[in-house]
C-alpha cells in the first residue's frame, strides 16, 4: 500500500487551478470530467516534488451536499495492488462509501475512515480481455 495524494473540495475549480498555479507555481498534470459524481477535477504538481494535489468540483446538485466553509478536504487516495481483493479481505474494518468501479486505466474504490473522511482505494484496472476458448 502507498499514499499516493491528497484530493481537496473547491468551489470554483478554474478559481482554484488559477491560484495553485500563478500563486504557487503548480502545473496542471491533467483534468477531466467526472461521470460518476457530475463534476470535474485537475490534478496538480508542484515542478520539484512528487505528491500531487487532486482539485475536486462537484455540481451543487445530487449526492454531495452544498460546498460549506470546511469542507476542502475531500479524500485521501491509497494504492493497493488489488481494490476487489482488498476490499474483501477488509470487511467489516470500514464503510463502503462508494462501491468498485473502474475509471480510465484504474479500479476505485472509496470507504470511510472512523472519522467519516473519504480514502480512495485504487489499483490498476484488470484486464477485460478474456483467453480464447482452448487457450490455456
Amino acid at each position: 500500500m502507498g499514499f499516493r495524494y491528497t484530493g481537496i473540495r473547491v468551489r470554483d475549480l478554474d478559481r482554484s487551478i488559477a491560484f495553485y498555479t500563478k500563486v504557487l507555481g503548480m502545473q496542471v498534470t491533467w483534468r477531466m470530467r467526472i461521470r460518476e459524481t457530475g463534476g470535474a477535477i485537475a490534478v496538480l504538481k508542484s515542478p520539484r516534488g512528487s505528491q500531487r494535489l487532486e482539485l475536486n468540483w462537484y455540481p451543487p446538485r445530487g449526492r454531495y451536499r452544498v460546498y460549506r466553509q470546511g469542507d476542502e478536504l475531500d479524500h485521501l487516495a491509497f494504492a493497493v495492488p488489488d481494490v476487489d481483493r482488498f476490499l474483501r479481505e477488509h470487511r467489516g474494518d470500514f464503510r463502503v462509501v462508494m462501491k468498485a468501479f473502474d475509471e480510465g486505466t484504474d479500479r476505485l474504490a472509496y470507504v470511510a475512515d472512523p472519522d467519516g473522511a473519504w480514502i480512495e482505494l485504487m489499483s490498476p484496472r484488470k484486464s477485460s480481455k478474456r483467453p480464447a476458448r482452448g487457450s490455456p
